[in-house]
């Protein structure tokens, strides 16, 4: 029954067949290049007809590396390995050898589950006359998405159903926009992923006090995105109050973050769950950041800089470094001050 489910309503794999895979991805191929490869599964769930890949490669701790009998267990039918472990795969399998199987994955993945081409305006879409199509017939608009007039859909545009873009957006080529999301006052370069209900564009939280009373500032900066940009569900983007919200290319934004207005974020950022960037932060280039980080109003990160999950950034924080608490401090402080997670993070040297 669990199969059948799996079969009726899982994601739909492409097949292909190993060579296939070998030439595209300029992968060593051992064994027989017509094995069909009907999808991805780990490696010690895999069945036949499907492809798994073991690694013992040590870019990133939260990388799991498995013990080798699972690779001798495996049912895999085609196995992406290290040259190292060839002679540990099991007799009959067909080998696609590299030296980085978890980056040669994570492009068969996209070519295997890879969604067949969406094109055409949906009967029940409502798209207002002067919106500027550069090929309008490479684009694609669900049922009860809304596209104003004076919006900008360069090719291959992806626009899913319920999904609103105003007048002043521009959506750069392969550029795709999930239902529910809400884009306005916006330009978004290229192949950017802005996921389900996510708002982009709208007024900021900008009020000033007078007589007594809060008084709202109008906005009328953009959001600027760049090129390659993945923006999370339910995340919020404001508008800049005179100047622009920017964010750089390549930079992630996970579920669930609020971007104030004038925020602005550098080249290849990573920003987890749950963190909230009040208006006029400055954040450098190829910034991590954990869930729920807070950082306070008009606040500079430096490039390359790491911020701690649950971390709230009070004050400035140069290039580089650890930095982790509330108020943030760099990590070796942090463990100092807090004997309880330095205890349970620091490998036990007591029998040295």
């Amino acid at each position: 029954m669990k199969r059948l489910l799996q079969l009726l309503f899982g994601p739909r794999a492409n097949k292909t067949t190993a060579g296939e895979l070998a030439k595209k991805f300029g992968l060593e191929l051992r064994g027989n290049p017509k094995t069909v490869v009907n999808g991805v599964a780990p490696i010690a769930d895999a069945k036949p007809g499907q492809l798994a890949f073991y690694s013992t490669e040590r870019n990133h701790v939260v990388f799991k590396i498995l013990p080798i009998e699972v690779l001798h267990n495996t049912k895999a039918s085609v196995i992406l390995l290290q040259p190292e472990h060839v002679d540990d795969a099991p007799k009959g399998a067909t080998l696609l050898i590299t030296d980085t199987p978890r980056g040669n994955i994570v492009k068969i993945l996209g070519e295997i589950y890879r969604e067949k081409p969406r094109r055409g305006i949906h009967y029940f879409a409502r798209v207002e006359r002067g919106v500027f199509f550069r090929k309008k017939r490479s684009v694609y608009i669900g049922q009860f998405a809304t596209v104003e007039r004076g919006a900008v859909l360069e090719p291959n545009v992806k626009i899913y159903p319920g999904a609103f873009i105003g007048r002043n957006v521009v959506l750069g080529s392969g550029t795709v926009v999930y239902s529910g999301a809400h884009i306005e006052n916006a330009t978004i370069g290229s192949d950017c992923v802005i996921n389900a209900n996510a708002v982009i564009g709208k007024d900021g939280f900008g009020f000033t006090r007078q007589n007594g009373h809060n008084v709202f500032i109008p906005h009328a900066g953009r959001v600027v995105l760049g090129n390659n940009v993945w923006i999370g569900a339910n995340t919020c983007i404001d508008r800049g109050m005179m100047a622009d919200t920017m964010v750089g290319d390549d930079t992630k934004i996970d579920n669930l973050c609020q971007l104030g207005h004038n925020v602005v974020i550098g080249k290849e950022g990573f920003i987890a769950s749950g963190c909230g960037l009040a208006g006029g932060v400055v954040i450098g280039d190829y910034v991590m950041m954990g869930g729920q980080t807070g950082v306070a109003n008009g606040v500079h990160i430096g490039n390359y800089a790491q911020i701690g999950a649950k971390s709230g950034v009070n004050n400035n924080i140069g290039d580089k470094g650890v930095w982790m608490g509330y108020p943030a401090v760099p990590l070796r402080e942090f463990l100092r001050n807090n004997p309880m997670v330095h205890k349970r993070n620091i490998p036990n040297n007591d029998n040295k």
